[in-house]
């Protein structure tokens, strides 16, 4: 740090942060301010898995563009200083909702938040990435397709029963790809517990976590955020059932129109199609680690439960392609 961060002066401090992250993250306290360091987890990892060194580059790209990211400082690739890759970048003060009712806000300030942060999702969206230096982030186009292909493969090798919506999904998700192929930064898991926000104001102050951002459908992206009102609150504090207008809530409607205006669309004609899309990635992730639990190396033991939610929310994501005309 004393070669690497300009303006870094010790001792320093070093703690773990609690949380179920996949790449280890430490809170760095020094006399005068603090630092996030985030690394690879040790151990054996898959090919393209806990990819800090994307992370360090996405975030640095965008902190050019003034879009809310925390500021970077290095990116070491030498695995002898702590014993995997990592990167250092600033402690960002702030508020984040792990529950998407915003139990603990005033009622009147629970739609300005929702609206900041879609208002940010919109600003990702609109940077001109080859601007920012991400042209060869990830693989432009077809991105829809590439996904469906690469999680129903994921699907099918980890499956340990069959689910006739799933099989379903399969077969009608690549015959239904809206004929739009946008292209855009998606982060890939952008919800409130990945936003800092501003202690007092509804304002985002950073965005976390960029470890499945790639170039892709900003509607694939918009729509990951849409399926919280389509959660129970047991799944990350969804919005299903919840008295919206009572609570002070946006409605899924009032989403889409926010995002439209901020991107310049006329509202999102394929929603259908892409939350039944999402809900089958996520399915499809949940039985991953149902199956891996099996095998007995899944990292939570919560794991196995997981399995229980893949049929449910695999009947959810046909009911969705369903109404988009399967």
């Amino acid at each position: 740090m004393r070669e690497n961060v300009d303006g870094y002066a010790g001792p320093l401090s070093v703690k773990k942060f609690k949380g179920g992250q996949s790449n280890p993250t430490y809170l760095i306290t020094t006399p005068t301010k603090k630092y996030v360091l985030r690394r690879k987890p040790p151990g054996k990892l898959l090919p393209s898995a806990h990819a800090v060194e994307r992370e360090y580059k996405v975030m640095t790209a965008l902190g050019t563009q003034d879009f809310p990211v925390p500021k970077t400082y290095a990116l070491c690739e030498d695995s002898e200083v702590v014993g995997t890759p990592f990167f250092i970048m600033d402690f960002v003060e702030g508020r984040i909702f792990w529950d998407a009712s915003l139990p603990d806000v005033e009622k009147e300030d629970r739609k300005p938040l929702f609206h900041a942060l879609i208002d940010t999702l919109a600003d990702l969206h609109n940077v001109d990435y080859e601007k920012a230096g991400l042209g060869d982030y990830g693989k432009p186009g077809n991105y829809f397709e590439r996904q469906i292909g690469r999680w129903s493969k994921q699907y099918e090798a980890a499956e340990t029963s069959p689910i006739e919506e799933m099989n379903n999904l399969i077969e009608w998700l690549p015959t239904a790809i809206p004929s739009d192929d946008a292209n855009a930064i998606v982060h890939g898991d952008y919800r409130f517990d990945n936003a800092i926000m501003h202690p007092t104001e509804p304002k985002v102050l950073a965005i976390l976590d960029w470890e499945l951002s790639t170039l892709g459908h900003p509607l694939a992206d918009f729509t990951y955020f849409l399926m919280v009102w389509h959660m129970p609150k047991s799944v990350r504090g969804g919005l299903l059932g919840v008295d919206l207008e009572a609570q002070g809530l946006p409605t899924i409607d009032e989403a889409v129109a926010h995002y439209s205006a901020k991107t310049g669309r006329d509202g999102v004609p394929d929603v259908d199609f892409c939350l039944a899309y999402n809900m089958f990635r996520l399915a499809s992730i949940i039985q991953g680690v149902y199956a891996r639990s099996l095998q007995g190396n899944a990292s939570s033991p919560a794991a196995k439960e997981m399995g229980a939610q893949v049929q449910p929310l695999a009947a959810l994501a046909w009911s969705f392609a369903q109404k988009a005309g399967a």
